[in-house]
């Protein structure tokens, strides 16, 4: 195996000061080092990241002067990366107009701009009209994301909600399409969840906390003060968040409670906005629930009855009561429903079953099925709800990894689809050069792993190739094999690209979710591990020649199997990583911890699910061993994982580490838990994390097998 280049004589390594604090939970005592670089003061920070204590900022920067300083001689590379990745970036696209009534909406991107502009043209082509142009909104800060935007019924106002400083607290605005001006109406400290009354006067929108939870919908009147406003429904469980939604005919405004198991549904006429919410179905525990709606009746996507992998019901709206709702589609064991939504003639269901998706189009009127699905082996299927209900035309997008996304639309009459966008690769992308596969790893209690491979076809399949296992198996969410530019900066330089499809996602059903969460959470990096293992014993690989990434809780999964199987990897690229989970879990007060504990289990009130945590929480169960390389990435405005998570798990690292490997934190001083805002910005991101993984594979010098490189240094 090749030895990678470092620097020869490495820098000093900060180091984090030890203050150790005591708590005891259940009669046992846990002992926090590095707890002094929580802020006390972090609520402030995520609001105005100048308020940062001055110590816990010295120490952030001295790491990533630090860091700046070990991979310098990666700079280079960085820089070949980012153009490289940026030349794959069509930079004047667009996305495909959604019509709604007389205008068709869309999104686009100018030459060089960061951000996407709001656009719509009359529905059957003409002038475009620009209604929000985001690099102009975003001129003079560091930091700025479009949380969610939603025009009126009428096509007059927008209603859009901006974030200033990865923080996540949306301030909600609304503009005069006709004029282009704002009104007057601003609302601070929201989730960017907005919802218009038919009226096009009446706003609903969520309101955060002060831990930073959604639990407030308020009813806003246009031209009236915010402190005016009506309280319409608040959660009284800080274990619930709240969101908004609208049912696909507009009829009905969608009040949504719910925790990782649970949720509740509340409707409200949008004809009627000062009505009260309705009910459909009280919340209990492990029951999960949707709602759309169809002429007098409201359909509903169900887990209950024993329905693990749901099935879709119906009921009158004048009783919409649990015990009237009839079955329209039964439960199958092992074919999950991910998603539906109700036309005015159909009910489009996306679902999937042996780890591929499909859509299934049923007929209201003779419950006439059909299926539209692909032929390869792995690939990402999404269902694009548009705007319209009287429609016979879906629209939905197709990938793999080897296969530039493609936007169809489907009549669902005459069954044809029509290619509307094919995703142009600009430097030039041919999926003949690379292959895709699905392989089936065997875990250590005789479940199957999912492996999605990408690598090209003439990269050598004798094990000496470095290969990049990501993983993430956690909240049910699947991670789809769907086309990615920046990761062929990796594969064209011989690297094999694989995602472990793990419990905790629902990649074969509901059930591996289930058994991938809780106390059976340590299926999730036995399976990741198992995965590592099954690559090198067919040879695809070497032990120590694997590079595991994952990002929040999937930065946790890598931190696990960092502790458990250290040599299997070279390096552990762990993105804002959710690493101090015991200590998390114990503190009621984060943003998180409440509506997490059915994730996790809550280890104030269970001894059990206090153990399960401890056993495996990465930053509680660094130890003494030889470490792999291994790059944390942060960001100090991060809500979801706050910064100190893995500034303190580095430290600890850094401590206990007996290798001489890289030990590296990198914090975004200037954003949250996505990283940069800007879609070239956060290239430049990607481009390090690559660059440390071509070195310490021994590939600093590699050059790309298309081209790639020559034409990225023709263009910096």
């Amino acid at each position: 195996m090749t030895k990678p280049t470092l620097l020869s004589v490495p820098p000093a390594a900060p180091e984090a000061a030890k203050e150790p604090v005591t708590a005891s939970f259940h009669g046992i005592e846990i002992t926090d080092p590095f707890s002094w670089l929580r802020d006390q003061n972090w609520q402030a920070v995520m609001r105005d990241p100048e308020k940062l204590t001055p110590r816990i900022r010295s120490y952030l920067e001295a790491e990533n002067a630090y860091t700046k300083v070990a991979l310098a001689n990666t700079e280079d590379l960085q820089k070949r990366l980012f153009e490289e990745m940026k030349g794959r970036i069509k930079q004047d696209d667009s996305t495909v107009p959604a019509p709604h009534g007389p205008w068709a909406y869309f999104a686009r991107y100018v030459t060089g701009g960061q951000y996407a502009q709001l656009c719509r043209q009359p529905r059957d082509g003409g002038e475009v009209s620009v209604l929000l142009d985001g690099n102009k909104e975003a001129e003079g800060n560091a930091y700025w994301s479009l949380g969610g935007s939603g025009h009126s019924p009428d096509h007059r106002l927008l209603a859009y909600g901006v974030d200033d400083k990865g923080s996540e607290y949306y301030t909600v605005r609304i503009r005069d399409l006709t004029t282009g001006e704002e009104l007057p109406d601003s609302i601070p400290n929201t989730s960017a969840d907005t919802a218009w009354g038919s009226d096009s006067k009446t706003l609903f929108y969520v309101r955060l906390d002060d831990n930073h939870r959604p639990r407030q919908v308020f009813r806003h009147a246009l031209g009236t003060a915010t402190e005016d406003d009506v309280l319409v429904y608040e959660e009284p469980d800080p274990a619930f968040y709240v969101g908004l939604g609208q049912t696909q005919s507009e009829r009905f405004i969608m009040i949504v409670a719910h925790d990782h198991e649970t949720s509740e549904v509340y409707l409200i006429d949008a004809g009627e906005p000062d009505g009260a919410p309705q009910l459909i179905a009280p919340r209990k525990t492990g029951h999960e629930y949707s709602v759309d709606h169809h002429d007098d009746k409201l359909i509903i996507l169900t887990n209950s009855g024993d329905a693990e992998d749901f099935r879709i019901t119906e009921a009158p709206i004048a009783a919409p009561q649990q015990e009237n709702w009839r079955e329209v589609v039964a439960h199958k064991p092992g074919r999950l429903i991910l998603d539906m939504v109700a036309y005015s003639n159909h009910l489009v269901r996306l679902e999937r079953e042996n780890g591929l998706p499909r859509l299934v189009i049923r007929r209201f009127e003779d419950a006439a099925e059909h299926q539209v699905a692909f032929d390869e082996d792995a690939y990402s299927l999404g269902l694009s709800h548009g705007y319209e209900f009287d429609t016979r035309t879906i629209r939905f997008t197709y990938s793999s990894m080897t296969t530039p996304a493609a936007v169809y639309d489907y009549d669902v009459e005459e069954r044809a689809r029509t290619l509307r966008k094919q995703q142009e690769v600009p430097s030039g992308h041919d999926p003949d050069n690379y292959i895709t596969r699905r392989l089936y790893a065997p875990a250590h209690d005789g479940e199957s792993v999912p492996v999605s491979l990408l690598y090209r076809k003439d990269t050598p399949l004798d094990g000496t190739a470095p290969l990049l296992l990501y993983g993430y198996g956690s909240y049910g969410i699947s991670m789809p094999a769907s086309f990615a530019t920046a990761r062929l900066s990796l594969v064209d330089r011989g690297f094999i690209y694989a995602i472990a499809h793990v419990r905790g996602g629902k990649e074969k059903g509901y059930r591996w979710y289930k058994n991938g969460k809780r106390e059976a959470k340590t299926n999730t990096f036995n399976d990741f591990i198992a995965a590592g293992e099954h690559l090198v014993s067919t040879g695809l690989t070497q032990r120590g020649r694997i590079l595991a990434q994952g990002g929040s809780a999937g930065g946790m999964l890598v931190g696990a199997v960092a502790n458990m199987a250290p040599d299997l990897f070279s390096g552990i690229v762990a993105n804002v990583p959710f690493v101090d989970v015991l200590n998390t879990m114990l503190d009621a007060d984060l943003p998180l911890t409440p509506p997490e504990w059915t994730e996790w289990g809550n280890p104030i009130e269970s001894a059990a699910d206090f153990e399960t945590i401890r056993s495996y929480s990465p930053y509680d169960n660094v130890s003494g061993q030889d470490y792999p390389h291994i790059l944390a990435v942060a960001g100090l405005t991060d809500p979801r994982v706050t910064y100190w998570e893995p500034a303190k798990w580095i430290a600890r690292l850094r401590q206990f580490n007996t290798s001489d490997n890289l030990v590296l934190l990198r914090t975004n001083m200037e954003a949250g838990h996505g990283g940069a805002s800007g879609r070239f910005e956060s290239l430049k991101e990607t481009a390090l994390e690559y660059a440390f993984a071509l070195l310490i594979s021994g590939k600093l010098d590699a050059l790309p097998a298309n081209g790639a490189d020559a034409v990225a240094h023709k263009t910096s």
